[in-house]
This record gives structure tokens, sequence and C-alpha cells, in this order.
């Protein structure tokens, strides 16, 4: 199949066109699979979530998800994902705790196309273990959607990119591959997940990797966790979740100089990025209160070890691109 997008499709920017997608996406799916089971790497994020959801509506209980956690998820991410997947979903899902598995492997790497790669690489080794533990799976589901697909064509490796090994002959079901992230959206609501699944914050596939700038310590990526906890909790408090696309920190492998305790101090910085964006290939940085940037810092100093400084990123795309790495 192309990778251009069909003239044919129709832009979703209403329901009734979203259930249209939905209903021919359906017919389509189950003349495909018919009685197959259907194999789908969840992550967690929207565009795995809308997948999930349409592949079950069309298929039920023959449709098998596997979440891996690689290590590398937000603060609680693993246990918020599986409990509303199992509450509004409700396929069948096995969970793989492959943290030490991963960060292992990226121990003293810091180019950031070979950390992708890594990161796909054991991401897909380690659903490969676990496809072949299945028996009658015959299809592979992906929440690829058109950003990934251009952006994979020379700019960066993408996990959902990709093939499993030779030996699991998987026929590739992708039903959302056309669709932009609002579009994506479009068909979560149409499809009653919860607004809170549909809106969550675009999250990477190699996910904290390309955020935790530079080769990876376990001690950078708990700042990023834990600072990224503290930035989304303020965002929540003061509405700003419902004025920003996505926002999160990024701790880059560098120290500055400061001070503690009158004595001086090299620590990591963190560095804020909150930006606004329709398919995330544009993105622009509104203005965050300045009365609110004062309170997140002043939390993140005082409750995460490690951090002198907080700085703010207000860099659109392009010329910059929404993740760091």
């Amino acid at each position: 199949m192309s990778d251009v997008r069909p003239i044919e499709l129709k832009r979703i920017d209403n329901k009734e066109k979203a259930n249209d997608f939905i209903n021919n996406s359906v017919k389509e799916i189950q003349k495909e699979v018919g009685n197959q089971k259907v194999l789908l790497a969840l992550s967690g994020g929207v565009d795995s979530l809308v997948c999930a959801a349409l592949l079950s509506k069309a298929i039920g209980k023959n449709l098998v998800c596997v979440h891996v956690n690689h290590g590398l998820l937000r603060l609680n991410e693993s246990n918020l994902v599986i409990k509303a997947f199992k509450e509004k979903i409700g396929a069948n899902l096995i969970y793989v705790d492959a943290s030490d598995r991963f960060l292992d492997k990226l121990s003293g790497v810091s180019e950031p196309e070979t950390k992708r790669k890594i990161i796909g690489k054991e991401f897909i080794e380690v659903f490969a273990e676990e496809a072949r533990k299945l028996d009658d799976i015959k299809f592979l589901g992906q929440g690829t959607i058109y950003p990934d697909i251009l952006e994979s064509k020379g700019i960066k490796a993408h996990h959902n990119v990709g093939g499993l090994p030779d030996d699991l002959k998987f026929k590739l079901i992708e039903p959302i591959k056309f669709l932009y992230k609002d579009e994506v959206r479009q068909i979560g609501l149409a499809l009653d997940l919860p607004k809170e699944m549909v809106f969550r914050q675009p999250f990477p596939g190699p996910g904290l990797g390309v955020r935790c700038v530079g080769a990876i310590t376990r001690e950078r990526l708990e700042i990023v966790r834990l600072t990224d906890a503290i930035l989304r909790e303020e965002f929540l408090n003061y509405k700003l979740n419902e004025k920003f696309w996505q926002y999160f920190t990024v701790v880059p492998d560098y120290k500055s100089v400061g001070v503690k305790d009158g004595k001086r101090t090299e620590e990591y910085f963190v560095v804020i990025r909150a930006i606004n964006s329709v398919d995330a290939t544009i993105a622009t940085c509104p203005e965050i209160p300045y009365d609110i940037l004062t309170k997140i810092r002043d939390r993140m100093l005082k409750e995460v070890e490690g951090i002198n400084r907080v700085l703010v990123d207000i860099s659109p795309k392009p010329p910059a691109t929404i993740e760091w790495e």
C-alpha cells in the first residue's frame, strides 16, 4: 500500500465524518481479518489506544494487546495505562516489565538516533518474545499515524515504523495510518473513549529517552520523571492543560554552577517545553503566566534533588522540533 494519504479521504473534523471512518474501517478490518487474531503493541498514548478501540470494535476478543514498560515512561504511567485500558476497552492485555533490560542496553549511549534505534530494536525483540508465546496470531496491528510516516522519511526513526523478525509472519494492519493527530482524537471521541484519554498529551515512542538528552542515566531519568509530574500537576491545577497541546520537561547531560547552603554546586538544569499544535507538523509556544512559572520553578528546585536551574524553551516548530532529540 502507498504511503501517500488517499485523495478521497476527507478531512475528519466532526463526529459525522468520524463515524463514517469508523464504520468503513470496521468493515475493512472484519473483511481482512475474519475470525483471526490481531496482536497490538499498546503504549498507552492516544494513537495506540484509539487503534486498540477501533480494532476491538471490529474483532472483539480476537484482539491481543501487549504493554511493554521500557523504563522510560512517565510517573505511574503503566498503572494508568493498564487501568484505563481494562475499564474502557477490555480486550486481552499482556504486561511486560522490561525496564532494566532497556536501561542496560542504553547505558553510555548519547547519539540521538542510536538511542532511538536501540529502543526500537529492543522493543521489537521484547514484543517478539511475547508474540512467540502466543498461538494462532495472524495479524499485527500498529497505531502508526500519518506524521510518523512523513517524519520517518529522512528525519528521525519511529519505533512503530519497522518490522518484526522474519520468523514472525504477521500481516500488518494500520487502521489510522493516514490520519493526523487531531483526526485521531475525533475518532477517539466518536468511539466513546473518555476525554481524559483522548486528549492525553502526545508521548513519543522512545518515551523519556528523548527527553533525557545525551547518555541516559537513572539519575537524570528520575529528574525528568519527577519534574514532568510537577509540571503536569500544576498545569492541571491552573487549567493550562486545556490551553496547551503538549508540555513536558527535558534534562540535558550538562551541569551548571549553582549555590546551595552557601556552597558551590554543579548540578543539572531542567528545561520546560510547552507548545500548541494541531497535527504536530507546526508548533507554537504560547506564553505561560509568570506567576505560575515561578510556582513550578520553586517546586522543582525544592522537591527534586540534583538540579539548580529551571529554563523555558520558547522555540517554535519549525525551525525547532517538538522534542529535543
